[in-house]
């Protein structure tokens, strides 16, 4: 089954928070993104709403229950008490859970899975209580799928920063067997397999191709940049050419 797109739509309310208007239009974005074939929608709600607000989340839902049916919502976000109402006020399909505190510009590493068990044992519980899957954002390390498998968890989604944002080919090689052999130990955990960050549709294909159990690649900042060239529509169509997935 081919690997699929869930468009991150954070960079879009940043825009439109630059101003106290309501364009661009999140929902309406989102729409485009699924009309041309993407397979769901993620959003990484902070507490000081700086890029998703609490409004986006629930128009979001709404247009997915609506108008989408078997489009997937993935909310991202450390575990909190509001995140966590959150999540079951809305019901999205997968919550990933990240370990970002809330000054953080951007998920930049994954959990210690070891440090953090209890925590997320408890969490997964409660939302699988809720009937979501649960992704866990773990650092490029063969060692953490175990562990996320142990805590409870569905997926897991792997931070591929580090990989995205290597630029010699020593680095880029290196960087690219830390994500395959964490993506393999994945499969070999029995666990769904996610992968984020700094994907681009140069560096997508030959991940998908060493990772067969890959099942979906959450991107924002490339696709968004991306569209001020080509446009939503064109763009998640190319994203979705460069994982296989049209």
């Amino acid at each position: 089954m081919p690997c699929k797109l869930s468009v991150n739509v954070n960079a879009i309310a940043f825009l439109r928070n630059r101003r106290h208007v309501p364009w661009p239009s999140v929902t309406e974005l989102c729409g485009v993104a699924l009309d041309n074939g993407a397979a769901g929608i993620t959003v990484h709600p902070r507490p000081d709403e700086r890029h998703i607000r609490r409004a986006d989340v629930t128009g979001i839902a709404r247009l997915l229950r609506a108008g989408y049916p078997g489009r997937e919502f993935n909310i991202e976000g450390y575990p909190d008490e509001r995140f966590l109402a959150l999540c079951e006020a809305e019901r999205p399909d997968q919550v990933t859970l990240v370990p970002d505190g809330p000054a953080q510009g951007t998920s930049d590493h994954g959990w210690d899975m070891a440090a953090s068990r209890d925590l997320l044992s408890s969490v997964i519980a409660r939302l699988h209580q809720g009937g979501m899957r649960v992704s866990l954002f773990i650092d490029p390390d063969p060692a953490a799928p175990a562990l996320a498998k142990a805590a409870g968890a569905d997926r897991v989604e792997i931070f591929t920063g580090p990989y995205g944002g290597a630029v010699t080919p020593a680095d880029v090689a290196r960087e690219f067997g830390k994500v395959v052999a964490t993506g393999k130990a994945a499969g070999a955990a029995g666990l769904g397999l996610n992968a984020g960050h700094d994907l681009t549709r140069a560096n997508l294909p030959p991940l998908v191709q060493a990772l067969p159990n890959l099942q979906e690649v959450s991107i924002g900042h490339a696709v968004i940049a991306d569209a001020l060239m080509f446009g939503m529509a064109g763009t998640v169509r190319k994203f979705r050419a460069a994982i296989g997935d049209l």
